[in-house]
């Protein structure tokens, strides 16, 4: 009876550790040398006909793949692997900015490998080493704080990274942003011009770059109407929209409530409108609380309620994010950091 690595067994062998018929399995299929069968899988004109035919044969009777990683290194290549790291993969923004890295990385025969933070640091530092590990040709990454010192080794150690959304922090690297001053500024003073005063905040983090800013551009709308920022309409370190529910529904039920909110993301705003819904908050003059809020998202059109959103291309910034790795990875001459703004838009629903 054949045993398992019989090459007429008609059962493929398969290297113990990857589960794989190895390169070593097809050349003792076809009766040839590991060398010759190498030779074959690199399509050496030297190699006899019939030789060519029995290697390729064998191969595909067993399934054999190469392992591209590996050859890609021997030959002093990269692996083709592009790393990104997101913090929060639920958050439709962050699934759009993968589609947009992965759009434009594959165009340059590039591949992507995702890893989700949880918006954990710690997450995020064992998640760098792997990719490093795995011998990753750069790095796209949306930090979780400030502690940035894994990125910034990987960048010391050879290895291009871009920031995506927020910048570096103590170490010189492309990246890409939104107008988050901008565009939470804009959001703001249109509230402000429908008569509002006391605008509530709903708000990411402090720790988080686009949260503070987002709240630096609220503030300074509201310093351009003669006001000040009072602590007890702000509410910040929501990541889930059931936090800023909870937090929506603490400034409606002060005693005297917020006659307008600005969430500071997608996920504060689904927040606070099932936190609307839930109450029927009105102010003194009996009209509903007014909603604005930083990133555009699917459905705001059909909430039924008056809705201002900042909106820009997420897409864009993955695929601006993908266009400064490609160059660098094309590029020998190291050049000064560079960093891109993507603009933000105003746009209104159910008005």
């Amino acid at each position: 009876m054949p045993g398992p690595h019989d090459p007429h067994s008609g059962r493929p062998p398969r290297d113990l550790k990857s589960g794989q018929p190895t390169l070593r399995d097809v050349a003792e299929r076809a009766g040839v040398s590991a060398m010759t069968a190498s030779r074959v899988l690199r399509d050496d004109p030297q190699v006899l006909p019939a030789t060519r035919e029995r290697v390729r044969a064998a191969a595909e009777a067993l399934g054999y793949r190469p392992n591209e990683v590996a050859r890609s290194l021997r030959l002093g290549r990269g692996t083709g692997l592009v790393g990104l790291v997101v913090t929060n993969l639920a958050n439709p923004f962050y699934s759009r900015l993968a589609l947009g890295v992965d759009s434009v990385v594959a165009e340059h025969g590039l591949k992507t490998v995702i890893g989700n933070t949880g918006q954990d640091a710690d997450v995020e530092r064992g998640l760098v080493a792997d990719l490093l590990a795995r011998r990753v040709d750069g790095i796209i990454a949306v930090p979780a704080g400030a502690d940035q010192r894994h990125l910034a080794a990987a960048v010391a150690d050879g290895v291009p990274v871009v920031l995506a959304s927020r910048p570096p922090e103590g170490f010189a690297a492309d990246c890409v942003l939104v107008d988050d001053f901008g565009g939470a500024r804009d959001a703001t003073a249109r509230l402000l011009e429908r008569g509002h005063r006391r605008i509530g905040f709903l708000g990411s983090p402090p720790a988080v770059h686009t949260g503070t800013e987002r709240l630096r551009g609220y503030a300074a709308a509201l310093a351009a109407a003669g006001l000040t920022v009072d602590p007890l309409l702000v509410r910040q370190g929501q990541t889930e929209p059931h936090e800023a529910t909870r937090a929506a529904a603490g400034l409606l039920a002060l005693p005297d409530p917020p006659t307008a909110l600005f969430c500071s993301n997608n996920r504060n705003t689904i927040g606070a409108f099932r936190a609307l819904r839930a109450t029927d908050v009105r102010s003194r003059d009996g009209a509903h609380v007014a909603l604005a809020g930083f990133d555009d998202f699917e459905l705001a059109d059909v909430l039924g309620l008056p809705l201002t959103l900042v909106a820009y291309d997420s897409d864009e910034v993955g695929r601006a994010a993908g266009r400064l790795l490609a160059d660098r990875l094309h590029t020998t001459a190291a050049g000064p950091p560079r960093q891109i703004v993507v603009p933000t838009s105003l746009v209104e629903y159910g008005t």
